[in-house]
């Protein structure tokens, strides 16, 4: 197990710049959130960023996932649209596209995964029409994903339609593959109730990439650590018995004015918890 920090923290960062900060930091590995400035699909840097971008990380020793969450790269005018749930195909489409060139970037850049959620229900489509769309779409995104080596780790989000890990167990009923895995943001579980030791040990051999950050329960607000309620010590403690051996990484996305000495102090706050189950 390592510690990482997500790039979505960096806003006001090159790509180039953020990865530096964060290395020189001792982070040992880094979420790459696909952004304007950021391995963007049609960007004209795209090859020139990947090439610096994969050369660093191998020099370096950094481990790497690849996130999908940026709010307007898709639309400039709805956030986080559109999902594999819009209503048209063609935003779908959309969509699938993107995580088609997330997942070829991956596969680029040696990353661990590539994190991606469901979307948010729009115009009174019924469960069954959401649930359709969706698998359609995991359909292609996974199959392009095992042709290229990739894993996918599947993100419940507080008002997506996959919001828990209970839904996404129950989505994994209709839609499962070798290579789809869990994404775990700690303050999600905080946020939406569902107890944390208890559901790392249960999703503990689906695990490949874990979010962390302090919330409070049922306020979907990212806090600094201390500024929540979430007991670190006990969540480290069960992320050490269940043997997760891949990337914490830090998502503070709304610290991004103050990201250079909140990444550092992220790094005081939470080494200490890392040394504590190694010891």
């Amino acid at each position: 197990m390592f510690l990482g920090y997500n790039t979505n923290g960096f806003p006001h960062h090159s790509l180039e710049d953020a990865v530096g900060v964060l290395t020189g930091l001792g982070y040992q590995g880094v979420g790459i959130t696909l952004d304007y400035h950021a391995l963007a699909p049609g960007s004209r840097r795209l090859a020139e960023q990947t090439a610096w971008l994969k050369a660093f990380l191998v020099e370096h020793g950094i481990r790497s996932v690849i996130e999908t969450g940026a709010r307007f790269l898709l639309d400039p005018l709805r956030k986080h649209e559109p999902t594999l749930i819009s209503p048209t195909a063609e935003e779908r489409s959309r969509r699938v596209a993107f995580y088609r060139h997330a997942i070829d970037t991956a596969a680029e850049l040696g990353a661990d995964c590539v994190s991606i959620w469901s979307g948010t229900p729009r115009d009174g489509a019924t469960e069954e029409e959401l649930l359709g769309w969706l698998v359609e779409g995991l359909e292609e995104t996974l199959d392009h994903a095992a042709n290229k080596g990739v894993m996918v780790g599947f993100e419940p989000e507080p008002g997506m339609l996959i919001d828990t890990t209970a839904a996404f167990g129950r989505m994994l009923k209709r839609f499962d593959r070798p290579n789809l895995g869990l994404t775990l943001d700690i303050g999600h579980l905080q946020c939406m109730g569902e107890p944390i030791p208890e559901s790392i040990e249960t999703w503990a051999d689906r695990l490949v990439n874990v979010h962390i950050e302090d919330m409070c329960r049922g306020d979907h607000t990212h806090l600094f650590f201390g500024e929540g309620q979430i007991a670190f010590d006990a969540v480290f403690a069960s992320l050490g018995a269940a043997g997760y051996a891949g990337g914490v990484y830090v998502e503070l996305s709304r610290h991004g004015h103050l990201a250079p000495s909140i990444a550092q102090r992220a790094k005081e706050f939470l080494s200490p918890l890392f040394d504590a189950i190694r010891s």
